[in-house]
């Protein structure tokens, strides 16, 4: 039987999963999840924005930027368990030559590198929230940014130490 993704968990059960003492999730999971934790205070400042505007225009940057976030929030989900499965590769490649073993970790880099380039393109849509956006909500688009400045400097560490 497949194993459940680390996505489909609840809270509860994925910081279970977190604390065993087991490879994974680890780091890189946990900057995925927290890069989508931001992109969702994202979502939710669009939504609580759409529909305040009599201007069209607006309407529609801040519809597309809602449609947006949400499909950044599921690239950081499948993050989460890519990250653990290129991390578990990781780990069997140590019995392995030390060639299959840079092969491995050349891999699992590539998932915090992602990580990196998704958290500039949720950046990329506040500042358009912060001016049009719904202005009681400045504070969780502060939150999204500090939490996608935290997702970026994990996996950057991740990077520079796998």
């Amino acid at each position: 039987m497949p194993q459940k993704k680390l996505k489909n968990h609840t809270l509860d059960q994925y910081l279970k999963i977190l604390s065993e003492k087991t490879p994974t999730p680890g780091g890189g999971s946990v900057a995925a999840l927290t890069g989508a934790l931001a992109v969702g205070l994202i979502s939710m400042v669009a939504q609580y924005s759409l529909g305040k505007s009599k201007d069209k225009a607006v309407e529609r940057k801040i519809a597309k930027i809602l449609s947006q976030s949400q499909k950044i929030r599921d690239q950081f989900l499948e993050l989460v368990d890519l990250d653990a499965q290129a991390y578990q590769k990781v780990v069997a490649a140590r019995r392995l030559s030390k060639s299959k073993q840079r092969t491995a970790a050349q891999a699992a880099r590539k998932v915090p590198i992602k990580i990196c380039r998704i958290c500039y393109q949720a950046i990329d849509l506040t500042p358009y929230l912060v001016v049009y956006g719904n202005q009681y909500l400045l504070s969780d688009i502060k939150v999204a940014l500090e939490l996608l400045e935290a997702a970026f400097q994990s996996a950057q560490a991740l990077i520079n130490t796998e």
